[in-house]
């Protein structure tokens, strides 16, 4: 049996972390290895329990989650972020897949889907509610200009477009007959090109300029 997804839970509610906590715990494949109640706190859990993913409030006294994302990547942690918050805004949004969320989701979510979105952001997929990828794309700044793509060879827009429909790099590899290997190479001259951070700026950008199956 593979090990457990490894969770950390940071918000500032208390009621909420008890209330993930009660539910991920009857999760065979996954476990909570630890809770923080604002983003400096979450930043120095991450160092030191290692998660596979944090599920990270945005609007929290203090270091807030965005601010606290941009931590984790200057820090070279590699933890996927799964963002569950009650803010809806553009101006929410967008900061936050800026950061380097690789999914945003709503404190309304359903438990059962809650627990398929930490499978899913897991296994190396981009999570985004419909709303939300509308609310993103609408930003004419966040990712570039439609000119970048003409750096991109053929199979790199192969895989752009595929990384947009929410695959993981094994499941590209098996959808064009590649190693993981090549498109792990392929990924990192996208996000060079394109001049993005993560997976999920390229998957927007690919959506914004129409490189979608």
């Amino acid at each position: 049996m593979a090990d457990p997804i490894r969770v950390l839970l940071v918000d500032d509610h208390q009621v909420v972390r008890r209330g993930l906590r009660t539910f991920l715990e009857v999760q065979d494949d996954i476990e909570v290895v630890g809770e923080a109640a604002d983003g400096d706190e979450g930043v120095a859990r991450a160092e030191e329990l290692r998660p596979d993913i944090i599920l990270m409030d945005v609007k929290m006294p203090g270091t807030d989650g965005i601010e606290a994302l941009r931590k984790l990547r200057e820090g070279g942690n590699p933890v996927r972020v799964l963002v569950v918050t009650s803010f809806t805004e553009q101006r929410t949004v967008v900061p936050a897949l800026r950061a380097g969320a690789a999914g945003y989701v709503y404190k309304d979510v359903d438990p059962e889907a809650l627990a398929g979105a930490i499978r899913s952001v897991h296994a190396g997929h981009v999570l985004l509610q419909p709303e939300v990828a509308g609310a993103l794309l609408s930003d004419d700044d966040a990712y570039g200009s439609a000119g970048r793509g003409s750096a991109l060879t053929e199979r790199e827009r192969e895989v752009l477009g595929l990384i947009a429909d929410g695959r993981s790099n094994r499941e590209i590899a098996r959808a064009l007959v590649l190693s993981e290997k090549t498109v792990k190479t392929h990924v990192s001259n996208i996000l060079m090109k394109l001049d993005l951070a993560d997976r999920t700026q390229a998957a927007l950008w690919a959506v914004r300029h129409g490189l979608t199956g």
